[in-house]
């Protein structure tokens, strides 16, 4: 009885000091006290690195990096958000930071090769990349509970977006390969980027709830973009007029979701589109 009752204490004075243990060892170790926003920064300064060394170490061979850097992108948002994706699995947050990575990436060689530009191009992903991902835990949170940061989210993830179709579209054209393979890449990273533009405004789990409104939509910028192939214009002006485009349909479109489509609204978005319109014209003109 006596050894019975030994064992017992023994057991319990074992449990509580290796629980003891394990929250000294939580509290001296830095992983365990890192915060969120720490890891953000850390992961952005790596990230902003490998792009930077691709083109100095591996040359035009450094594209490669184009395809691998964007899936550490994701990897790395999943590291830091899975507690968060616990309970509800969002997986339109990763669409972006992925594009983003991929799009700015790509671009990264179509620039002067010069080491100001390199210094001005990885200082411009790195602030991109870091606001997005500030912007994506936002959105977690916000499905959860309502925050005064949303719509400051909703602003900055909207001009990610923006940069990222221009550089996307801007590197598709200027492979000159032949129109269909060119609607159909546009497509491809289309129809993702309209998916993600509508899902910031509404926050919703489900991936497909207005498949129908963003087929359209993307149908609709892929049109534009056969009709631009016929267009004597630089690369840089069809996709600055095919993001502008994007601008004006995914304005309409977030001010209808917010039910803030009045006619004030619309007329500022047709003025946007006639402006855009003699923009695109004149330096087409121009070009030619």
């Amino acid at each position: 009885m006596m050894f019975k009752k030994f064992i017992r204490i023994s057991r319990n004075s074992s449990l509580k000091r290796n629980f003891s243990l394990s929250r000294i060892s939580k509290k001296n170790n830095p992983i365990f006290i890192i915060s969120k926003r720490q890891k953000f920064i850390i992961v952005v300064v790596f990230l902003s690195l490998v792009l930077f060394w691709s083109e100095q170490l591996f040359g035009k061979s450094g594209v490669y990096v184009a395809i691998i850097l964007p899936i550490l992108t994701d990897l790395f948002i999943f590291w830091i958000l899975a507690p968060d994706l616990k309970n509800k699995f969002y997986p339109q947050i990763f669409i972006l930071p992925f594009l983003y990575s991929l799009s700015v990436s790509l671009f990264y060689f179509l620039v002067p090769a010069r080491f100001l530009t390199r210094i001005i191009m990885t200082s411009f992903y790195a602030i991109g990349l870091y606001s997005l991902l500030l912007s994506v835990n936002i959105f977690i949170v916000s499905s959860v509970r309502t925050i005064a940061l949303l719509s400051s989210a909703r602003t900055v993830s909207f001009s990610v977006t923006l940069v990222s179709y221009f550089f996307l579209s801007n590197v598709v054209i200027s492979l000159r390969l032949n129109i269909f393979l060119t609607l159909a890449l546009i497509f491809c990273f289309t129809i993702p980027l309209v998916l993600y533009s509508l899902w910031t405004h509404v926050l919703d789990s489900n991936l497909f709830s207005r498949f129908l409104w963003i087929s359209l939509l993307s149908v609709s910028l892929v049109e534009t973009a056969l009709a631009l192939w016929f267009w004597p214009a630089s690369p840089t002006i069809i996709a600055l007029f095919l993001s502008s485009l994007f601008y004006i349909f995914i304005g309409l479109s977030q001010n209808w979701i917010d039910r803030r489509l009045f006619k004030a609204v619309m007329w500022e978005y047709v003025w946007v589109a006639v402006i855009v319109f003699i923009v695109f014209v004149t330096f087409s003109l121009r070009a030619s």
